[in-house]
């Protein structure tokens, strides 16, 4: 992985994500003996996810709670000021909403979990919390559009007028990260966001709705997250992935063992699954870029360690978070 990473910029990415809300959620009651799991993992991934764990691990029954993250940690903070919080599991976009946990003590110390191969960018210290695997956020656009976008700054060429479309900050924990980020860089700042409303860009609720409205031919150019639009592409879309020149930005998705897990357990081998080999090579089936050193990254893919991310200052971020979704609401409505 791209020494380029710190941990407190693998944080400070996840500072806007406590916005992302990625559609719509499932739930189910689960006796206690049950392995209980909250997450903003999309659905299908999910459940795949699920399947492949329930293959290696068969007497392990897990029920699910899914929404995007701040939902999730919506249900999750009015459980605990209840005094009966559900959880075993927590696996969200959000290692800022990790970080909060952990200082309260409601995070266990995952004393039997096996770290070795992950890079330490992207798991705590005490491995109270630990990153699965590596999302980046890009630039998508149709085949058929008059402009290929190689910048972040091709979003204002008038030709795109109208024909640009985005995940909403409100929303997406991604496009949250990603506009954070636009606002530290001097070449786009808030002075770039505000020319994306003038251009006629649209924000929508999540990323998959950019995908569909660029794939169809209804927007030309999107921000989008990196797997959709690979995937996509190796479906036979009409779609292409671009790495902006001046960077991309990225999210991961930390998973964490509350200390009130019930079934600590199975909590234990869930969390193991995820950064193992077996379950680093299953999440490459999915479209994710891997973390775990030794294994490749999905077929097409460019090699991670060759992706360009835009520079961002860590404490300025987790400052300006609630700031910045403000004046992005000012700008786009919403």
């Amino acid at each position: 992985m791209n020494a380029y990473f710190s941990r407190r910029q693998v944080v400070a990415a996840f500072a806007l994500s406590t916005l992302a809300s990625t559609g719509a959620w499932a739930q189910t009651t689960a006796p206690a003996r049950n392995l209980v799991l909250y997450t903003s993992q999309p659905e299908r991934d999910m459940k795949e996810t699920l399947a492949a764990f329930n293959a290696k691990h068969p007497n392990i029954k897990v029920d699910v709670f899914r929404s995007g993250t701040t939902e999730v940690m919506n249900r999750l903070r009015t459980e605990i000021a209840a005094g009966a919080p559900r959880p075993d599991v927590l696996l969200i976009a959000d290692a800022v909403s990790m970080e909060a946990l952990k200082a309260e003590g409601r995070l266990q110390r995952m004393r039997q979990i096996d770290t070795v191969g992950l890079p330490k960018a992207f798991y705590d210290e005490q491995r109270t919390y630990v990153g699965t695997k590596l999302i980046s956020i890009g630039l998508v656009y149709n085949t058929r559009s008059p402009v290929k976008p190689t910048r972040w700054q091709d979003l204002l060429n008038p030709a795109l007028k109208g024909q640009v479309v985005m995940p909403s900050p409100l929303y997406s924990g991604a496009a949250a990260v990603t506009v954070g980020a636009w606002s530290q860089a001097p070449s786009l700042g808030w002075k770039f966001v505000e020319g994306l409303k003038t251009n006629g860009a649209i924000a929508v609720r999540g990323n998959g709705a950019v995908l569909q409205q660029v794939a169809n031919g209804e927007k030309m150019v999107g921000v989008l997250v990196d797997f959709m639009a690979l995937n996509a592409k190796a479906k036979g879309s009409p779609v292409e992935f671009v790495v902006p020149q001046e960077g991309l930005t990225f999210v991961t998705e930390p998973v964490a063992i509350l200390n009130t897990a019930k079934n600590l357990e199975a909590a234990e081998s869930f969390v193991n699954f995820l950064i193992s080999r077996d379950g680093q090579q299953f999440s490459t089936q999915l479209g994710y870029f891997p973390l775990l050193q030794g294994v490749n990254a999905p077929a097409g893919y460019p090699d991670a360690t060759s992706l360009r991310f835009l520079p961002v200052n860590s404490e300025q971020l987790l400052r300006s978070a609630e700031e910045d979704r403000k004046r992005f609401s000012a700008i786009f409505g919403g």
